[in-house]
């Protein structure tokens, strides 16, 4: 249940069109619905702006078909994000029609083509070929809901001129996410040449040091360009979640 939703719900109610028990019954399982294993919430919509996102990363296949067939029930469509391949071929069978990006890793069952809300384009910049699924993940998220996404891909710093070569791009932005790892730089330097809002996302790509992208975390939250502020290591998810946000306001 989203905002829209509710509103023709009770437009119905109003012109007639509907009972008042149909809809008290429907406003009954807005808060969760309470599966064997999971309360999924189908409330959070009309409460954040975005409906619940299945996690599918420690999940069995089972919970997740699960709280799918919740969330399907209640009238939503249904993201998974990192789910294998294995996972899916379950999900597939128990609700087709549900679509797979291997790349992402992430599960979709709905529209083909969402409702651009978003008042601008969310940019997802990737400094390597390494960080790439976490840039898919960023990119697939944002399209689900219903920005229009662009993808600027392998223009680390190791070779910044690939950057500078798309200038006009980074500028034409509404809000960018910058995907990195190893020492994490390339947020701070996309930060130091536009005017927009650019959320960093570290990944655990790197050797030794970078510890697990522990190293590019630190420096994306010790960035000296004031307009960058830094996400979880490799949450493609929860950076595309944030500038949804931001390119609807």
């Amino acid at each position: 249940m989203d905002a829209p939703r509710l509103r023709a719900l009770l437009e119905e109610v109003r012109d007639g069109e509907l009972d008042i028990e149909s809809a008290a019954d429907q406003l009954a399982r807005l808060p969760f619905v309470e599966t064997a294993q999971a309360r999924v919430d189908t409330h959070r919509a009309l409460r954040q702006g975005i409906p619940e996102v299945i996690y599918g990363g420690e999940k069995t296949p089972e919970q997740i078909v699960e709280a799918a067939r919740a969330l399907r029930e209640a009238g939503q469509d249904v993201l998974v994000t990192r789910i294998d391949e294995e996972k899916v071929e379950v999900m597939r069978e128990a609700l087709p029609g549900t679509s797979y990006d291997p790349v992402a890793r992430l599960a979709w069952l709905g529209p083909d083509e969402v409702p651009l809300q978003g008042k601008g384009t969310i940019l997802v910049v990737s400094a390597g070929s390494a960080d790439l699924p976490v840039a898919a993940e960023a990119v697939g998220v944002a399209k689900r809901f219903g920005n229009k996404v662009e993808l600027l891909q392998d223009v680390g710093v190791a070779g910044i001129h690939r950057l500078f070569a798309s200038l006009e791009l980074l500028r034409s932005a509404r809000v960018l996410i910058v995907v990195a790892g190893m020492e994490g730089a390339l947020p701070s330097v996309v930060g130091g040449l536009i005017d927009k809002p650019v959320i960093a996302v570290p990944t655990s790509v790197g050797y030794g040091a970078s510890l697990g992208g522990l190293t590019a975390l630190l420096g994306m939250l010790t960035s000296c360009a004031s307009n960058v502020t830094a996400v979880n290591i490799d949450n493609g998810f929860g950076a595309a979640h944030v500038a949804t946000l931001i390119n609807r306001l």
